[in-house]
């Protein structure tokens, strides 16, 4: 059986976040144009599907970490923040963009709550990251891919 754990999050979280879009069940909040990712960005995402971009990334760190909570997401998807000639910085990402998302996850079925704990994959979640890991397992091995080192 393949799983997140044998595709590289390259592939995967593309393919992921066109089928979460294919879906429709999830949909970018209307200040989603205008919001940066964190303090250490200096302008919004330039992408158009920035938002399905983010909503795979974070169920696919919910699969592998959970149960997890919206402050250690917010470092996973922090960076460091320029300071002039100080030094650089670490720094969180928005935790209002991950909220969202794990309640837009919620909401569909694909992550539940623990109380005191954070959020983990539900079944139905776990069910559609591992038959697009599949498909992309398949497509990669079709194409000849060394996938030994995942």
């Amino acid at each position: 059986m393949v799983t997140v754990y044998d595709v590289p999050p390259d592939a995967l979280i593309p393919r992921l976040a066109q089928q979460l879009k294919s879906e429709g069940k999830i949909k970018p909040p209307e200040w989603a144009d205008f919001v940066k990712t964190g303090v250490h960005k200096e302008k919004a995402p330039v992408q158009d599907d920035w938002w399905y971009l983010r909503v795979a990334a974070v169920l696919r760190k919910v699969y592998i970490k959970g149960p997890i909570g919206i402050e250690r997401l917010s470092s996973d998807f922090g960076g460091s923040v320029d300071r002039g000639s100080r030094p650089y910085k670490a720094k969180k990402g928005s935790r209002s963009i991950i909220r969202t998302v794990l309640k837009q996850l919620e909401e569909i079925g694909y992550v539940v709550s623990e109380k005191g704990q954070g959020r983990r994959i539900a079944p139905q979640g776990r069910s559609l990251v591992d038959h697009v890991s599949y498909e992309v397992f398949k497509e990669l091995a079709k194409d000849d891919v060394e996938l030994a080192k995942y």
